[in-house]
C-alpha cells in the first residue's frame, strides 16, 4: 500500500507521458493511443534465423534467403519493432540525447520481444563502444538495456565479456560489405572462461545488416560459447526485405 501510494503521489506530481510524444498516458513507459498505431512490431511470420518479417505465412523453420545463402554465426535475432516512425525517434533519443529515462520501456519490449531468445540463456553480453566512443556518450547504450532486461528476465549480465579493442568509423552510410570489413577484428573476449558452455544473448539497440553483431557472435563462439542469439529493441527493414 505504501508503495502504491507513492506511485500515486509521485504521479500527481510528475503525470506520467508517452515515451514517444510527451503526452499524458495512464501509466509510465507507455505510448499514447496516437503512438501506438505508428509502432511496427515485429511478429511472426518471420525468419527463423534472423528474425527478418515475412509477408505471407510461411512453414515452421522458415529461412529468410540472405540466412540460407549466407548463414550466420549466431542461432537466432530478434527485435521488437522496425527502426522507423516513433521508434527510430525513441533509440536516437536514448542513444544520443542523454535520454536514460527511457531504458525500462525498451527494456520491457525487449523481454516481449525475445522470450524464445532469453528462454534458457546462461548471460546476456551487450555490444561494446570503444572507450573513446563511451567517453564522448558517457554511457554504453547497450550495457544500459543489459542491464534493465536482466533484471526482468532474472539472467546475469556479463558487461565486460566481450570489449571492442579497435575503434571503427560509423556504420550509419556502409552497406553490409563494408560494414562486415569495418568490425573484422575489432572484438575481443578478454577471458574465453567466462563464456565457455554457456549460452549467451548479445543485447544492441538496432540491427541494420547484422554485420556487428555477427562479429561478436564469431568471437564468443571461437572462445568457447555454446550459443548466442541476440536481441534488439529494433530492426532495419531495407527496401525489399520483409513485408
Amino acid at each position: 500500500m505504501a508503495v502504491r501510494g507513492a506511485t500515486a503521489f509521485l504521479d500527481f506530481l510528475l503525470p506520467p507521458v508517452c515515451v514517444a510524444c510527451d503526452q499524458p498516458v495512464d501509466a509510465p513507459g507507455r505510448l499514447c493511443a496516437a503512438c501506438w498505431p505508428a509502432v511496427s512490431f515485429i511478429t511472426d511470420p518471420r525468419c527463423t534465423c534472423c528474425g527478418l518479417p515475412f509477408e505471407l505465412p510461411v512453414g515452421e523453420g522458415a529461412l529468410c534467403g540472405a540466412c540460407v545463402a549466407a548463414p550466420p554465426r549466431f542461432t537466432r535475432a530478434r527485435a521488437a519493432a522496425r527502426y522507423v516512425g516513433p521508434v527510430r525517434d525513441l533509440i536516437l533519443r536514448f542513444k544520443h540525447g542523454d535520454r536514460l529515462d527511457l531504458t525500462p520501456a525498451l527494456a520491457r519490449w525487449l523481454v516481449q520481444a525475445g522470450g524464445d531468445c532469453l528462454d534458457g540463456a546462461d548471460a546476456l553480453v551487450p555490444v561494446p563502444l570503444h572507450w573513446r566512443r563511451r567517453l564522448g556518450r558517457r554511457y554504453n547504450q547497450s550495457a544500459e538495456l543489459a542491464r534493465a532486461v536482466g533484471g526482468l528476465a532474472a539472467v546475469p549480465v556479463l558487461t565486460q565479456a566481450l570489449v571492442r579493442r579497435r575503434a571503427t568509423p560509423s556504420q550509419g552510410r556502409l552497406g553490409r560489405l563494408a560494414r562486415l570489413r569495418n568490425v573484422a577484428h575489432a572484438f575481443e573476449v578478454p577471458v574465453a572462461a567466462a563464456v565457455a558452455g554457456k549460452h549467451l544473448v548479445l543485447i544492441d539497440d538496432v540491427m541494420t545488416t547484422g554485420a556487428t553483431v555477427d562479429a561478436c557472435a564469431r568471437k564468443l563462439l571461437a572462445a568457447g560459447a555454446a550459443r548466442v542469439d541476440v536481441l534488439t529493441v529494433a530492426r532495419v527493414i531495407h527496401a525489399g526485405e520483409g513485408s
